[in-house]
C-alpha cells in the first residue's frame, strides 16, 4: 500500500500539467479567431498593449487576493527577458505579420517555434531530446506545413510578413527558454503577471495609437480584445507557466503543434470555414504529433511508478 500511494503524487501532477497544457493550447488557438476579428480594426501595436493591459490588470488583480507579492530577485532575470521576447516582441510582431501574409503562410512561418524550442533547450537548459519527442515534431511540422499549404491564399506573401512571422517565432522560443529557469525560482502565477507587466510597459509607445483606435473600434473587436486579455493571456499563460514548471521547454514546445488542428475546427464551428480534405489530414497530423512526443516508453512508465530507494526502506 505505501508503494502504490508513493507513486500517485507523482502520476497526479502529471495529470494536473497535462489539463493545464490543454487548457493554454485550446485558448491559445481560440486566439486566432479572436485576433482575425480584433486586428481588422486595431492596429499592431495597439492591439498588443490593449491586450497586455487587460491581462495585467486581471493578473494583478488575482496576485493581490492571494497575496503572491514580488518574485525574488533570482527569477526576474527571466521574467524581464521573457516579458520582453514574448509578451511584447512576439505578440507586436505577429499582430503586424498577419496583415501582412494570409493565415496560413503565418501559422507555417511561426510553427518553427517549437523546433526553436526544442534547440535552445537542449543547448541551454539541458532539456533531453529522446527519439520520440523529435519524431512527434517531425510529425506535428509536416501536419503544420499541410494545414498552412491548405489555408494558404492565392496571392503571392509579402517578405516582410514572412520575416515578421520568423521574428515572431525566434521571440517566442526565446521567451519560452528564459521563461523556464524562472519558474524554479517564483510561482507560475508571478512570472506570467510580471512578465506581462513587462512586456506591457515595453509596448506603452503605442499608447496613442491605442486610444485612437479604441475610439473608432467597434463593441465587437473591443470585446475580442478584453478575451484575448483575459483568456489568452491571463489565464493561458498562467496555466502554461504552471505545466512549464513541471516538464521540459522542449515537450512544451511540441504540445502547441495541436493549436493548428484546433484552430482549423474552431474556425469551421465559428466563422463557418468549412475546411478541406489536405487541412483535415494536416490537423490529424498535428494532434498525432503531439501524441507521439508527449508519449514514454514503456521502460520509463515503469521507471516513473516504481517506488525510490527510501520509499522502499520505509514500506520495508
Amino acid at each position: 500500500m505505501m508503494n502504490v500511494s508513493a507513486a500517485r503524487p507523482s502520476r497526479r501532477t502529471e495529470l494536473l500539467a497535462t489539463g493545464a497544457a490543454t487548457v493554454t493550447v485550446v485558448l491559445w488557438a481560440s486566439a486566432f479567431v479572436s485576433i482575425r476579428s480584433a486586428g481588422s480594426e486595431y492596429s499592431p501595436g495597439a492591439l498588443a498593449l490593449g491586450r497586455l493591459l487587460v491581462g495585467a490588470v486581471v493578473l494583478g488583480g488575482i496576485c493581490l487576493v492571494r497575496r503572491e507579492g514580488l518574485p525574488p530577485r533570482s527569477a526576474w532575470r527571466g521574467i524581464a527577458i521573457s516579458g520582453l521576447l514574448w509578451f511584447g516582441f512576439y505578440s507586436v510582431a505577429l499582430n503586424w505579420g498577419e496583415q501582412q501574409v494570409d493565415a496560413g503562410t503565418a501559422a507555417l512561418v511561426v510553427n518553427i517555434g517549437p523546433i526553436l524550442i526544442a534547440l535552445l533547450g537542449a543547448r541551454l537548459l539541458g532539456d533531453p531530446m529522446p527519439p520520440r519527442l523529435l519524431a512527434g515534431m517531425a510529425v506535428s511540422f509536416a501536419g503544420a506545413v499541410a494545414v498552412g499549404l491548405s489555408m494558404s491564399g492565392g496571392g503571392g506573401s509579402s517578405v516582410l510578413g514572412v520575416v515578421l512571422c520568423l521574428l515572431a517565432a525566434v521571440g517566442y522560443a526565446g521567451g519560452v527558454v528564459a521563461q523556464k529557469p524562472a519558474l524554479g525560482h517564483a510561482s507560475p502565477l508571478q512570472v506570467t503577471t510580471f512578465g506581462c507587466l513587462v512586456g506591457a510597459v515595453a509596448c506603452l509607445p503605442f499608447s496613442g495609437q491605442l486610444i485612437h483606435d479604441a475610439a473608432d473600434a467597434s463593441v465587437s473587436a473591443t470585446l475580442n480584445l478584453v478575451y484575448l486579455g483575459v483568456f489568452s493571456l491571463a489565464l493561458a499563460f498562467t496555466t502554461w507557466a504552471y505545466a512549464l514548471a513541471r516538464t521540459t521547454a522542449s515537450r512544451m514546445g511540441a504540445t502547441t503543434y495541436a493549436v493548428p488542428a484546433l484552430v482549423v475546427l474552431m474556425s469551421w464551428l465559428a466563422l463557418g470555414e468549412v475546411p478541406g480534405l489536405l487541412t483535415l489530414a494536416g490537423g490529424a497530423l498535428c494532434l498525432a504529433g503531439v501524441a507521439v512526443s508527449r508519449s514514454r516508453t514503456r521502460s520509463a512508465r515503469v521507471v516513473a511508478a516504481a517506488p525510490q530507494p527510501e520509499q522502499t526502506r520505509e514500506s520495508a
